[in-house]
Protein backbone atom coordinates (compact mmCIF):
# COMPACT_ATOMS: atom_id res chain seq x y z
CA UNK A 1 0.00 0.00 0.00
CA UNK A 2 1.50 3.63 -0.81
CA UNK A 3 2.94 5.74 2.05
CA UNK A 4 0.99 8.93 2.15
CA UNK A 5 3.93 11.19 3.50
CA UNK A 6 5.28 10.91 -0.05
CA UNK A 7 2.53 12.17 -1.96
CA UNK A 8 2.37 15.69 -2.68
CA UNK A 9 -0.63 16.11 -5.23
CA UNK A 10 -3.93 14.31 -4.54
CA UNK A 11 -7.21 14.66 -7.14
CA UNK A 12 -10.55 13.90 -5.44
CA UNK A 13 -13.81 11.89 -7.23
CA UNK A 14 -16.76 13.70 -5.39
CA UNK A 15 -14.93 15.80 -3.67
CA UNK A 16 -18.14 17.74 -2.20
CA UNK A 17 -19.39 14.39 -0.13
CA UNK A 18 -19.04 14.32 3.42
CA UNK A 19 -16.77 11.87 3.96
CA UNK A 20 -14.46 13.06 0.96
CA UNK A 21 -14.50 16.62 1.99
CA UNK A 22 -13.30 15.35 5.49
CA UNK A 23 -9.96 13.87 4.10
CA UNK A 24 -9.21 16.54 1.59
CA UNK A 25 -9.54 18.95 4.39
CA UNK A 26 -6.93 16.99 6.13
CA UNK A 27 -4.37 16.61 3.15
CA UNK A 28 -5.02 20.04 2.41
CA UNK A 29 -4.09 21.03 5.76
CA UNK A 30 -1.17 18.85 6.10
CA UNK A 31 0.60 20.86 2.62
CA UNK A 32 -0.77 18.63 0.07
CA UNK A 33 -1.68 19.99 -3.37
CA UNK A 34 -5.53 19.38 -3.52
CA UNK A 35 -8.14 19.06 -6.30
CA UNK A 36 -11.09 17.74 -7.35
CA UNK A 37 -14.59 17.01 -9.20
CA UNK A 38 -18.13 17.11 -7.84
CA UNK A 39 -21.25 17.11 -10.12
CA UNK A 40 -22.69 19.96 -8.16
CA UNK A 41 -21.44 23.52 -6.35
CA UNK A 42 -22.53 22.91 -2.45
CA UNK A 43 -21.87 25.17 0.63
CA UNK A 44 -19.26 22.27 1.48
CA UNK A 45 -17.27 22.90 -1.83
CA UNK A 46 -17.68 26.53 -1.68
CA UNK A 47 -15.83 26.35 1.90
CA UNK A 48 -13.42 23.79 0.45
CA UNK A 49 -13.04 26.05 -2.09
CA UNK A 50 -12.26 29.06 0.32
CA UNK A 51 -9.83 27.07 1.96
CA UNK A 52 -7.80 27.20 -1.28
CA UNK A 53 -9.05 23.62 -3.18
CA UNK A 54 -9.09 23.96 -6.79
CA UNK A 55 -12.97 22.09 -7.63
CA UNK A 56 -14.44 21.37 -11.05
CA UNK A 57 -18.33 21.10 -11.45
CA UNK A 58 -17.04 19.26 -15.39
CA UNK A 59 -16.79 15.96 -16.08
CA UNK A 60 -14.08 16.62 -18.84
CA UNK A 61 -10.68 15.80 -19.42
CA UNK A 62 -9.58 19.18 -19.64
CA UNK A 63 -10.48 19.82 -15.77
CA UNK A 64 -8.91 16.85 -14.26
CA UNK A 65 -5.28 17.07 -12.65
CA UNK A 66 -2.61 14.90 -15.20
CA UNK A 67 -0.15 15.62 -12.41
CA UNK A 68 -1.49 13.81 -9.52
CA UNK A 69 0.08 10.86 -7.78
CA UNK A 70 -3.06 9.52 -5.81
CA UNK A 71 -6.66 9.91 -6.89
CA UNK A 72 -9.74 9.14 -4.72
CA UNK A 73 -12.77 8.47 -5.64
CA UNK A 74 -16.14 7.66 -3.89
CA UNK A 75 -18.61 4.92 -4.71
CA UNK A 76 -21.05 7.17 -5.20
CA UNK A 77 -19.17 8.35 -8.70
CA UNK A 78 -20.42 6.26 -11.87
CA UNK A 79 -18.50 3.86 -13.37
CA UNK A 80 -18.84 5.64 -16.45
CA UNK A 81 -17.75 8.79 -15.65
CA UNK A 82 -15.26 10.28 -18.40
CA UNK A 83 -12.50 11.53 -15.55
CA UNK A 84 -12.34 7.91 -13.58
CA UNK A 85 -12.13 5.90 -16.62
CA UNK A 86 -9.37 8.03 -17.82
CA UNK A 87 -7.44 7.85 -14.77
CA UNK A 88 -7.79 3.83 -14.61
CA UNK A 89 -6.48 3.47 -18.33
CA UNK A 90 -3.68 6.10 -17.48
CA UNK A 91 -2.40 3.27 -14.61
CA UNK A 92 -3.22 6.50 -12.12
CA UNK A 93 -2.86 5.38 -8.54
CA UNK A 94 -7.04 4.90 -8.01
CA UNK A 95 -8.41 4.22 -4.38
CA UNK A 96 -11.68 4.19 -2.31
CA UNK A 97 -12.19 6.78 -0.14
CA UNK A 98 -12.55 4.06 2.45
CA UNK A 99 -8.96 2.88 1.88
CA UNK A 100 -7.54 6.09 2.32
CA UNK A 101 -8.93 7.22 5.14
CA UNK A 102 -7.90 3.59 6.57
CA UNK A 103 -4.47 5.12 6.29
CA UNK A 104 -4.58 8.19 7.36
CA UNK A 105 -6.77 7.00 10.68
CA UNK A 106 -4.25 3.67 11.52
CA UNK A 107 -1.47 5.43 11.27
CA UNK A 108 -2.31 7.19 14.93
CA UNK A 109 -4.31 6.01 18.18
CA UNK A 110 -7.52 4.82 15.92
CA UNK A 111 -11.04 5.20 17.48
CA UNK A 112 -13.78 4.30 14.95
CA UNK A 113 -17.25 4.47 15.72
CA UNK A 114 -19.25 2.02 13.35
CA UNK A 115 -23.39 1.38 13.29
CA UNK A 116 -26.17 1.83 10.89
CA UNK A 117 -27.50 4.63 12.93
CA UNK A 118 -25.80 7.31 15.63
CA UNK A 119 -22.47 6.54 14.44
CA UNK A 120 -22.44 10.32 13.06
CA UNK A 121 -23.92 11.87 16.61
CA UNK A 122 -21.59 9.60 18.33
CA UNK A 123 -18.37 10.31 16.53
CA UNK A 124 -18.64 14.00 16.98
CA UNK A 125 -19.58 13.77 20.82
CA UNK A 126 -16.22 11.71 21.19
CA UNK A 127 -14.30 14.17 19.08
CA UNK A 128 -15.76 17.25 20.95
CA UNK A 129 -14.81 15.53 24.20
CA UNK A 130 -11.47 15.31 23.16
CA UNK A 131 -11.04 18.55 22.51
CA UNK A 132 -12.61 19.79 25.30
CA UNK A 133 -9.84 17.93 27.23
CA UNK A 134 -6.97 18.97 25.34
CA UNK A 135 -6.12 15.87 23.33
CA UNK A 136 -4.54 16.22 20.16
CA UNK A 137 -7.65 14.83 17.88
CA UNK A 138 -7.83 14.39 14.06
CA UNK A 139 -11.38 13.43 13.53
CA UNK A 140 -13.18 12.27 10.25
CA UNK A 141 -17.08 12.88 10.91
CA UNK A 142 -20.03 12.04 8.24
CA UNK A 143 -21.56 15.49 8.67
CA UNK A 144 -21.00 18.94 9.90
CA UNK A 145 -20.24 18.98 14.00
CA UNK A 146 -21.57 22.56 15.14
CA UNK A 147 -19.46 23.13 17.60
CA UNK A 148 -16.17 23.13 14.86
CA UNK A 149 -18.80 23.90 12.58
CA UNK A 150 -16.78 21.66 9.99
CA UNK A 151 -16.69 17.99 9.39
CA UNK A 152 -12.95 17.66 10.29
CA UNK A 153 -10.28 18.49 13.17
CA UNK A 154 -6.91 18.29 12.52
CA UNK A 155 -4.35 16.70 15.61
CA UNK A 156 -1.81 14.17 15.33
CA UNK A 157 -2.30 11.82 18.59
CA UNK A 158 -5.90 10.60 18.28
CA UNK A 159 -8.34 9.94 15.01
CA UNK A 160 -11.84 9.73 15.36
CA UNK A 161 -13.31 7.96 12.15
CA UNK A 162 -16.60 7.29 11.63
CA UNK A 163 -16.84 3.68 10.09
CA UNK A 164 -19.01 3.27 7.43
CA UNK A 165 -20.55 0.01 6.43
CA UNK A 166 -21.73 1.08 3.12
CA UNK A 167 -19.57 -1.06 0.84
CA UNK A 168 -17.71 -2.94 3.47
CA UNK A 169 -16.06 0.27 4.06
CA UNK A 170 -15.26 0.01 7.68
CA UNK A 171 -13.08 -3.10 7.01
CA UNK A 172 -10.31 -0.81 5.65
CA UNK A 173 -9.54 0.84 9.66
CA UNK A 174 -7.91 -1.40 12.23
CA UNK A 175 -8.96 0.41 15.78
CA UNK A 176 -7.38 0.63 18.83
CA UNK A 177 -10.93 1.29 20.51
CA UNK A 178 -14.09 0.48 17.90
CA UNK A 179 -17.67 1.57 19.42
CA UNK A 180 -20.75 0.10 17.33
CA UNK A 181 -24.00 1.62 18.22
CA UNK A 182 -26.52 -0.40 16.14
CA UNK A 183 -27.18 -3.56 13.29
CA UNK A 184 -29.64 -3.22 11.50
CA UNK A 185 -31.39 -3.94 7.92
CA UNK A 186 -30.15 -1.29 5.30
CA UNK A 187 -28.15 -1.41 2.44
CA UNK A 188 -29.67 -4.34 1.15
CA UNK A 189 -28.42 -3.51 -2.32
CA UNK A 190 -24.61 -4.41 -1.08
CA UNK A 191 -25.71 -7.02 1.99
CA UNK A 192 -29.07 -8.91 0.82
CA UNK A 193 -30.12 -9.67 3.97
CA UNK A 194 -29.35 -8.96 8.11
CA UNK A 195 -26.98 -12.28 8.15
CA UNK A 196 -24.30 -10.87 5.54
CA UNK A 197 -24.48 -7.20 7.30
CA UNK A 198 -24.13 -8.68 11.01
CA UNK A 199 -20.99 -11.04 9.47
CA UNK A 200 -19.75 -7.63 7.87
CA UNK A 201 -19.79 -6.77 11.07
CA UNK A 202 -18.18 -9.13 13.23
CA UNK A 203 -15.72 -9.09 10.49
CA UNK A 204 -15.09 -5.23 11.84
CA UNK A 205 -14.75 -6.38 15.01
CA UNK A 206 -12.06 -8.44 14.41
CA UNK A 207 -9.77 -5.37 12.71
CA UNK A 208 -9.97 -4.35 16.57
CA UNK A 209 -6.12 -4.17 17.66
CA UNK A 210 -4.36 -6.85 19.99
CA UNK A 211 -4.99 -5.68 23.55
CA UNK A 212 -7.81 -2.93 21.71
CA UNK A 213 -10.77 -2.37 22.97
CA UNK A 214 -14.52 -3.17 21.77
CA UNK A 215 -17.68 -1.26 22.97
CA UNK A 216 -20.63 -1.93 22.14
CA UNK A 217 -24.64 -0.50 22.34
CA UNK A 218 -26.36 -3.51 24.93
CA UNK A 219 -29.11 -4.27 21.91
CA UNK A 220 -25.78 -5.29 19.14
CA UNK A 221 -26.07 -8.86 19.05
CA UNK A 222 -23.06 -11.10 21.06
CA UNK A 223 -22.32 -12.97 17.90
CA UNK A 224 -20.78 -10.48 16.37
CA UNK A 225 -18.55 -9.79 19.33
CA UNK A 226 -14.68 -10.40 19.37
CA UNK A 227 -13.88 -11.74 22.31
CA UNK A 228 -10.49 -11.85 22.07
CA UNK A 229 -10.14 -8.52 22.98
CA UNK A 230 -11.56 -6.33 26.21
CA UNK A 231 -15.15 -6.17 25.65
CA UNK A 232 -17.77 -3.11 26.55
CA UNK A 233 -21.76 -2.87 26.74
CA UNK A 234 -23.75 0.73 27.03
CA UNK A 235 -27.07 1.04 27.13
CA UNK A 236 -29.26 4.13 28.06
CA UNK A 237 -30.76 2.58 31.30
CA UNK A 238 -30.17 -1.15 31.22
CA UNK A 239 -28.37 -1.57 34.52
CA UNK A 240 -26.58 -4.67 33.00
CA UNK A 241 -24.49 -3.03 30.66
CA UNK A 242 -21.43 -1.54 31.91
CA UNK A 243 -22.08 1.97 31.25
CA UNK A 244 -25.68 3.38 31.38
CA UNK A 245 -27.59 6.33 33.00
CA UNK A 246 -29.28 6.82 36.42
CA UNK A 247 -32.25 9.72 37.19
CA UNK A 248 -32.29 10.42 33.84
CA UNK A 249 -35.07 13.16 33.43
CA UNK A 250 -36.02 16.51 31.24
CA UNK A 251 -36.29 20.00 33.06
CA UNK A 252 -36.29 22.89 31.35
CA UNK A 253 -35.62 21.89 27.67
CA UNK A 254 -32.16 19.69 29.22
CA UNK A 255 -31.67 15.82 30.00
CA UNK A 256 -30.37 15.45 33.45
CA UNK A 257 -29.05 12.11 34.29
CA UNK A 258 -26.06 10.33 36.15
CA UNK A 259 -23.39 8.22 34.07
CA UNK A 260 -22.88 4.69 36.04
CA UNK A 261 -19.82 2.85 34.70
CA UNK A 262 -16.84 0.33 35.78
CA UNK A 263 -15.43 2.11 38.52
CA UNK A 264 -17.73 4.37 39.59
CA UNK A 265 -20.55 7.51 38.98
CA UNK A 266 -20.06 10.45 36.98
CA UNK A 267 -22.92 12.89 38.58
CA UNK A 268 -25.36 15.65 37.56
CA UNK A 269 -24.80 15.58 33.72
CA UNK A 270 -26.85 17.77 31.83
CA UNK A 271 -27.35 17.67 28.03
CA UNK A 272 -29.58 19.61 25.59
CA UNK A 273 -28.88 17.78 22.25
CA UNK A 274 -32.03 16.24 21.73
CA UNK A 275 -33.58 12.52 21.85
CA UNK A 276 -33.02 10.03 24.31
CA UNK A 277 -30.86 8.27 21.72
CA UNK A 278 -28.51 10.76 21.87
CA UNK A 279 -28.42 10.42 25.60
CA UNK A 280 -27.36 6.97 24.87
CA UNK A 281 -25.02 7.97 22.10
CA UNK A 282 -23.02 9.95 24.59
CA UNK A 283 -23.22 7.24 27.14
CA UNK A 284 -21.11 5.37 24.40
CA UNK A 285 -18.90 8.75 23.72
CA UNK A 286 -18.30 8.68 27.13
CA UNK A 287 -17.11 4.97 27.49
CA UNK A 288 -14.74 5.94 25.02
CA UNK A 289 -13.22 8.82 26.69
CA UNK A 290 -12.98 7.05 29.97
CA UNK A 291 -11.30 4.50 28.02
CA UNK A 292 -8.52 6.97 26.69
CA UNK A 293 -8.13 8.61 30.26
CA UNK A 294 -10.52 11.83 29.83
CA UNK A 295 -11.35 13.14 33.55
CA UNK A 296 -14.64 13.11 34.56
CA UNK A 297 -15.05 16.89 34.71
CA UNK A 298 -14.04 17.08 30.81
CA UNK A 299 -16.95 14.80 30.12
CA UNK A 300 -19.32 16.40 32.10
CA UNK A 301 -18.66 19.77 30.75
CA UNK A 302 -18.42 18.44 27.34
CA UNK A 303 -21.37 16.90 27.46
CA UNK A 304 -23.49 20.23 28.27
CA UNK A 305 -21.69 22.05 25.62
CA UNK A 306 -22.19 19.84 22.94
CA UNK A 307 -24.63 21.71 20.70
CA UNK A 308 -25.18 18.60 17.80
CA UNK A 309 -24.35 17.82 14.43
CA UNK A 310 -25.98 19.95 11.51
CA UNK A 311 -29.12 17.51 10.16
CA UNK A 312 -29.05 15.28 13.37
CA UNK A 313 -32.12 16.34 15.24
CA UNK A 314 -31.31 20.47 14.31
CA UNK A 315 -33.52 23.02 15.58
CA UNK A 316 -33.77 25.65 13.54
CA UNK A 317 -36.94 27.47 15.34
CA UNK A 318 -37.90 27.12 19.31
CA UNK A 319 -40.78 29.57 20.18
CA UNK A 320 -44.19 28.97 22.31
CA UNK A 321 -45.77 28.96 18.55
CA UNK A 322 -43.77 27.24 16.31
CA UNK A 323 -41.14 24.54 16.46
CA UNK A 324 -39.48 23.35 13.49
CA UNK A 325 -36.49 20.58 13.47
CA UNK A 326 -34.62 19.60 10.55
CA UNK A 327 -33.11 15.85 10.50
CA UNK A 328 -31.50 13.35 8.40
CA UNK A 329 -33.45 10.43 9.58
CA UNK A 330 -33.60 7.98 5.94
CA UNK A 331 -34.34 4.35 7.69
CA UNK A 332 -37.26 3.69 9.61
CA UNK A 333 -35.43 3.35 13.15
CA UNK A 334 -33.88 6.64 12.43
CA UNK A 335 -37.46 8.15 11.94
CA UNK A 336 -38.96 6.51 14.97
CA UNK A 337 -36.30 7.52 17.14
CA UNK A 338 -36.54 11.17 15.75
CA UNK A 339 -40.44 10.97 16.22
CA UNK A 340 -40.36 9.74 19.88
CA UNK A 341 -37.63 12.69 20.93
CA UNK A 342 -39.86 15.00 19.33
CA UNK A 343 -43.08 13.56 20.83
CA UNK A 344 -40.95 13.79 24.36
CA UNK A 345 -40.49 17.39 24.13
CA UNK A 346 -43.82 18.84 22.72
CA UNK A 347 -46.23 16.01 23.91
CA UNK A 348 -49.34 18.30 23.35
CA UNK A 349 -48.78 19.96 20.01
CA UNK A 350 -49.67 18.84 16.37
CA UNK A 351 -46.46 17.05 14.68
CA UNK A 352 -46.03 17.73 10.57
CA UNK A 353 -43.85 15.45 9.42
CA UNK A 354 -41.92 16.08 5.55
CA UNK A 355 -40.19 13.42 4.40
CA UNK A 356 -38.37 13.08 1.26
CA UNK A 357 -37.36 9.36 0.71
CA UNK A 358 -34.08 8.19 -0.45
CA UNK A 359 -32.78 5.49 -2.69
CA UNK A 360 -35.48 3.41 -4.49
CA UNK A 361 -34.09 0.26 -3.30
CA UNK A 362 -34.42 1.34 0.15
CA UNK A 363 -38.09 2.81 -0.12
CA UNK A 364 -38.93 -1.13 -1.85
CA UNK A 365 -36.91 -2.94 0.59
CA UNK A 366 -38.56 -0.95 3.48
CA UNK A 367 -41.78 0.34 2.34
CA UNK A 368 -44.13 -0.98 5.17
CA UNK A 369 -41.89 -0.09 8.31
CA UNK A 370 -41.44 3.63 6.71
CA UNK A 371 -45.52 3.66 6.25
CA UNK A 372 -45.53 2.35 10.14
CA UNK A 373 -43.17 4.76 11.07
CA UNK A 374 -44.62 7.47 9.57
CA UNK A 375 -47.64 6.97 10.63
CA UNK A 376 -46.92 8.15 14.30
CA UNK A 377 -47.20 11.37 13.07
CA UNK A 378 -50.28 13.66 13.08
CA UNK A 379 -49.87 15.17 9.50
CA UNK A 380 -48.03 13.74 6.51
CA UNK A 381 -46.27 15.71 3.59
CA UNK A 382 -44.34 13.01 1.02
CA UNK A 383 -41.61 14.35 -1.34
CA UNK A 384 -40.82 12.13 -4.73
CA UNK A 385 -37.83 9.82 -3.54
CA UNK A 386 -34.13 11.30 -4.18
CA UNK A 387 -32.48 8.61 -6.29
CA UNK A 388 -28.74 9.57 -5.14
CA UNK A 389 -26.34 7.16 -7.39
CA UNK A 390 -29.98 4.87 -8.28
CA UNK A 391 -31.73 4.95 -11.58
CA UNK A 392 -35.36 4.73 -11.08
CA UNK A 393 -36.78 1.28 -10.58
CA UNK A 394 -40.28 0.46 -11.85
CA UNK A 395 -43.32 1.04 -9.88
CA UNK A 396 -40.81 2.49 -6.61
CA UNK A 397 -42.56 5.78 -6.09
CA UNK A 398 -43.60 7.75 -2.65
CA UNK A 399 -47.07 6.52 -3.36
CA UNK A 400 -46.24 2.70 -2.55
CA UNK A 401 -45.36 4.77 1.04
CA UNK A 402 -48.12 6.91 1.16
CA UNK A 403 -51.10 4.60 0.28
CA UNK A 404 -49.65 2.56 3.43
CA UNK A 405 -49.98 5.12 5.82
CA UNK A 406 -52.71 4.69 8.10
CA UNK A 407 -52.79 8.57 9.67
CA UNK A 408 -56.10 10.56 7.64
CA UNK A 409 -53.85 13.92 6.68
CA UNK A 410 -51.26 12.79 3.98
CA UNK A 411 -49.94 14.06 0.40
CA UNK A 412 -47.35 14.01 -1.32
CA UNK A 413 -45.73 16.95 -3.51
CA UNK A 414 -43.43 18.30 -5.31
CA UNK A 415 -40.46 19.41 -3.55
CA UNK A 416 -40.78 22.99 -5.94
CA UNK A 417 -44.03 23.29 -4.72
CA UNK A 418 -43.75 22.81 -1.12
CA UNK A 419 -43.11 26.30 0.93
CA UNK A 420 -46.15 27.32 -1.30
CA UNK A 421 -47.97 24.52 0.22
CA UNK A 422 -46.40 25.38 3.81
CA UNK A 423 -47.69 29.28 3.26
CA UNK A 424 -51.12 27.94 3.18
CA UNK A 425 -50.73 25.58 6.34
CA UNK A 426 -52.50 27.43 8.83
CA UNK A 427 -52.01 24.86 11.42
CA UNK A 428 -48.17 24.02 11.96
CA UNK A 429 -47.40 23.90 15.84
CA UNK A 430 -44.08 21.10 15.17
CA UNK A 431 -42.91 20.78 12.00
CA UNK A 432 -39.85 18.39 11.48
CA UNK A 433 -37.96 18.07 7.61
CA UNK A 434 -36.77 14.59 7.67
CA UNK A 435 -34.48 12.74 4.34
CA UNK A 436 -31.21 12.30 3.74
CA UNK A 437 -31.49 13.76 -0.02
CA UNK A 438 -31.19 17.36 -1.06
CA UNK A 439 -34.32 18.08 1.35
CA UNK A 440 -31.59 20.29 3.37
CA UNK A 441 -31.90 22.68 0.41
CA UNK A 442 -35.29 23.64 1.17
CA UNK A 443 -34.55 23.93 5.59
CA UNK A 444 -33.46 27.85 4.43
CA UNK A 445 -36.77 28.76 3.04
CA UNK A 446 -38.53 27.00 5.32
CA UNK A 447 -37.11 28.82 8.16
CA UNK A 448 -37.69 32.25 6.79
CA UNK A 449 -41.43 31.15 5.95
CA UNK A 450 -41.98 30.50 9.49
CA UNK A 451 -40.27 32.97 10.92
CA UNK A 452 -42.36 35.65 9.12
CA UNK A 453 -45.71 33.62 9.77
Amino acid sequence: MINLNNIQRIYFLGIGGIGMSALARYFNLHGKTVSGYDKTPTSLTSELQKEGINITFEDSLQTLDTNAELVIFTPAIPKDHLQYNWYLKNNYTVLKRAQILGLAANSMFNISVAGSHGKTSTSSIVAHILKTANKSVAAFLGGICINFNSNFLDGNEYAVAEADEFDRSFLNLEPNIALITSVDTDHLDIYGNLEAIEESFRQFCNKVRTNGILITNKNVTEKILNKNVTNYRYSLTDTTADYYTQNLQITEGAYSFDIMHPNGIIQNVKSYYGGKHNIENAIGATAIAINVGVQPADIVKALATFKGVKRRFETHIRTNNMVYIDDYAHHPRELDATIAATRELYPNKKLTVIFQPHLFSRTKDLCDEFATSLSKADELILLDIYPAREKPMEGITSKIILDKVTIQHKSIVKKEELINVLTHNNDLQVLLTVGAGDIDTKVEEITNLLTNK
